[in-house]
């Protein structure tokens, strides 16, 4: 069997954790890692030592996917970068009012290099959006709420974190019912820097503008951090004519190793979709797992 050739493009929490999901993939095979020129400067992580690390992916050959670890505001250009060069890609982007956006943006440049990107490839957005809509056709009206947590939000952290005068940040999603969340923001700032300007910049950036948002100083994030998460997804509709139908859905994880676990199914995916860009409710899902196609629909179905 000719293994899959992936690469991990980014090295953060998600990157660590797609490093053991790729090796443990029987169909695929770990090319390399591409870091930051700056990170290549310091002492390379033990995990990495038998693994390639460069700081450009052209250093690699012969990628068929590269999962981009990144943060979300860096994943379209990215994407674009590695669509150009005929690399299929997948990520976790969570800005969920802009992925249509992100979709059709890189949908010419996919089809136009005879490549695939399947974006917002995690667990929510990702696995549950599946699951809603596997809610949405057993019942067709109602309503649906998700409620996240509590836990680190890795993408609300990381978008602290790029806020000048933040040393370190931690976003933690609490929830209050009905799909709606408090976010505890915990920050370390510069000794110079002004809490009260800071609290306000975090405040009206585009992923807390929606909810309510307690931002506090701590002396060390890294005191409080648990990459612990989950979800409590709930449907109250309508089958047919039949009311009362109640469907939920639980789950508490890990939650960089998730994402992770779902980007490199995705990978999978890629090669089995026609050039283009694709969410992950548009993937069958026999597509993500692997194995043979009839034995999994015996095992399955």
């Amino acid at each position: 069997m000719e293994k899959i050739r992936v690469a991990i493009v980014g090295y953060g929490n998600i990157g660590k954790f797609a490093v053991e999901a790729v090796n443990e993939a029987p169909d695929m095979e770990l090319v390399g890692v591409v870091r930051r020129p700056s990170s290549l400067s310091k002492p390379i992580p033990p995990e990495l030592n038998n693994i390639t690390v460069v700081s450009d992916i052209d250093e690699l050959e012969n990628v068929d996917v590269a999962l981009i670890s990144m943060p979300s505001r860096l994943v379209e250009e990215t994407a674009v970068q590695l669509l150009n060069k005929g690399i299929s890609t997948v990520d976790s982007f969570d800005i969920h009012s802009k992925i249509v956006d992100l979709r059709n943006n890189l949908n010419l440049i996919a089809q136009d290099n005879n490549s695939v990107a399947i974006i917002s490839s995690g667990w929510d957005p990702g696995s549950d959006s599946m699951i809603r809509g596997i809610m949405e056709f057993m019942a067709p009206r109602g309503v649906t709420d998700t409620n996240f947590g509590p836990g680190m939000s890795m993408g609300h952290s990381v978008a602290v974190k790029a806020i000048e005068g933040v040393v370190d940040a931690l976003s933690v999603t609490i929830p209050l019912g009905t799909g709606i969340h408090r976010r505890m923001v915990y920050i370390q700032i510069e000794p110079e820097s002004n809490f009260d300007q800071i609290k306000e910049n975090i405040l009206k950036d585009p992923y807390f503008v929606n909810d309510e948002t307690h931002v506090k100083l701590v002396p060390n994030v890294k005191d409080l951090i648990d990459v612990g998460h989950g979800v409590l997804m709930e449907r109250k509709g309508v089958s047919g004519s039949t009311h009362n139908q109640l469907l939920k859905y639980e789950m508490r994880i890990n939650n960089p190793a998730l994402t992770s676990q779902i980007m490199v199914a995705s990978a999978r995916a890629c090669l089995k979709q026609n050039p283009g860009s694709y969410t992950l409710i548009e993937i069958p899902i026999i597509d993500l797992i692997y194995g043979d196609r009839e034995e999994l629909i015996h095992k399955l179905v």
